[in-house]
């Protein structure tokens, strides 16, 4: 076991997008001594969104979570800190992508999320957005599903079949996993 094992800092960052801020972050993380296991970038609307999954020894995340906090006003960020573990995954049969896209209409998100729940089915990953085309707003997602192994896969994409039918829906799964 590493150093870098012994302790999990997930840390958020939100502010006004500009260059310099991942520099700036990235930094300060690798003067505390911790390591970044993980991380995710988006930018919403204006917004910088930057999401660290940081690892170190009890020192060096106090030292973060000590120094973020100064250096986020310094920089304009609203910032979020907490302490977590290693995930432990569950068993799964195996891990798909959906894609899919149609026209925009509120609540599809939500139903769609709401349908991998009901089955038990995890998301460990979700992006989505809208664009328009032909004088019209579409929306598009992708998401990463892993299938429990106590799921019929068949049957799942048998039922979401049904369900993308119903919500007017082109969908793409493909198995990663």
């Amino acid at each position: 076991m590493t150093t870098f094992a012994n302790q999990q800092l997930v840390l958020t960052a939100i502010g006004e997008d500009r260059s310099g801020i991942v520099s700036e972050l990235t930094k300060l993380v690798s003067e505390c001594n911790c390591n970044i296991i993980d991380s995710r970038i988006a930018i919403l609307g204006n917004e910088f969104t930057f999401i660290m999954l940081l690892s170190g020894d009890m020192a060096a995340i106090s030292r973060v979570e000590h120094t973020l906090p100064t250096k986020g006003m310094e920089l304009g960020l609203l910032t979020m800190m907490k302490r977590t573990a290693s995930h432990q995954q569950n068993e799964f049969s195996a891990g798909y992508t959906l894609e899919y896209n149609g026209l925009d209409a509120p609540g599809t998100l939500s139903k769609v999320t709401r349908f991998f729940a009901e089955q038990n089915i995890s998301i460990s990953s979700l992006k989505s957005d809208t664009y328009e085309e032909n004088d019209a707003l579409h929306m598009r997602c992708e998401i990463e599903v892993n299938i429990p192994i106590e799921v019929d896969a068949d049957a799942f994409k048998i039922q979401f079949e049904h369900l993308s039918n119903s919500l007017n829906l082109d969908y793409i799964f493909r198995r990663i996993r």
